[in-house]
């Protein structure tokens, strides 16, 4: 491990057949990095022809859920009524709180050729006090999402404030997330002000203040560093983090709490048939497992 870098995740990779989704957060070592406690990252892949992604309506409390795109399109309906298509170079933020429902699916229009299929996809843990706001939905267009541009330098700053610039995408707390695409040899520095920070390449070459950083694997970076991304080959890479929790976070599925019992009380109520539907799609749901793929290991 080198002098900027103290953690490296290793995702677990659920291979779906049509693409592959890898998971770093949470892991076994650590839940949270500032307050993301979910990091998936899926693709790049092109479906069949005639194919889809079709997530069916399912619950979510006491999180933010962040969807960002690097080719193709998600339409986004949930039980407030909000129903939206994201693009690359936008971002959703769907904020949960009490509970919300909500489903994901392939555009019809993008079915007939196949549609393609790359991104992220990451929760965000609501902070004490916060957990059991309204229920709220957000798309923030490219527009309003900075982007630095500079010979070979392409950095989109997705939530809070780096580089100087700040988005507009709300934070419930102390937040960074950016998506970095350098050219070869070109290079950015890292702010140094988070907390918390952590960088994930998503496809081609970099080296962190020298260190190398292979794909898909979640580095977590010492407090207090700044340190240059220097890219070996063309290179897109995820930098997130923020706050520090002071409060531990659980997760159970899809449920996010600082609370197990408040956990409990909502797959009572999914079972029960206690949430809202969504408008629009209400025909189908996902039933709550037996056993969940995403836990807290801490």
């Amino acid at each position: 491990m080198s002098d900027v870098l103290i953690e490296t995740i290793v995702p677990v990779t659920h291979d779906l057949g049509d693409f592959k989704v890898r998971r770093t957060l949470p892991a076994k070592t650590r839940t949270m990095i500032g307050p993301f406690i979910f990091v998936d990252q899926f693709g790049p892949a092109r479906l069949a022809a005639g194919d889809g992604m079709d997530v069916r309506p399912h619950p979510h409390i006491n999180l933010s859920t962040v969807s960002h795109l690097f080719e193709g399109a998600i339409e986004h309906r949930d039980s407030i009524g909000s129903h939206a298509v994201i693009e690359p170079g936008a971002v959703n933020l769907m904020t949960a709180g009490c509970g919300i429902v909500h489903s994901e699916r392939s555009p019809q229009s993008t079915r007939a050729d196949g549609p393609a299929f790359y991104g992220m996809q990451t929760w965000l843990a609501l902070p004490d006090g916060k957990e059991e706001i309204d229920p709220a939905f957000e798309q923030i267009l490219p527009n309003r999402l900075p982007l630095l541009e500079t010979p070979g330098v392409r950095a989109r700053v997705i939530m809070g404030t780096l580089w100087g610039q700040t988005a507009a995408t709300t934070c419930h707390a102390p937040t960074i997330y950016a998506e970095i695409m350098l050219e070869s040899g070109a290079r950015i520095p890292i702010d140094a002000d988070a907390d918390e920070r952590a960088i994930l390449v998503t496809e081609g070459g970099a080296t962190l203040d020298g260190a190398p950083l292979m794909p898909f694997l979640l580095y977590l970076l010492k407090p207090g560093v700044t340190a240059p991304l220097t890219a070996t080959s063309p290179m897109r890479a995820m930098l997130l983090g923020g706050g520090a929790f002071g409060t531990p976070r659980h997760v159970w599925w899809n449920f996010v709490s600082s609370s197990r019992d408040r956990i409990n009380v909502a797959k009572d109520d999914w079972k029960a048939g206690r949430f809202p539907t969504v408008p629009g799609d209400d025909q189908e749901f996902i039933p709550i497992p037996e056993i969940a793929k995403t836990v807290s290991y801490l």
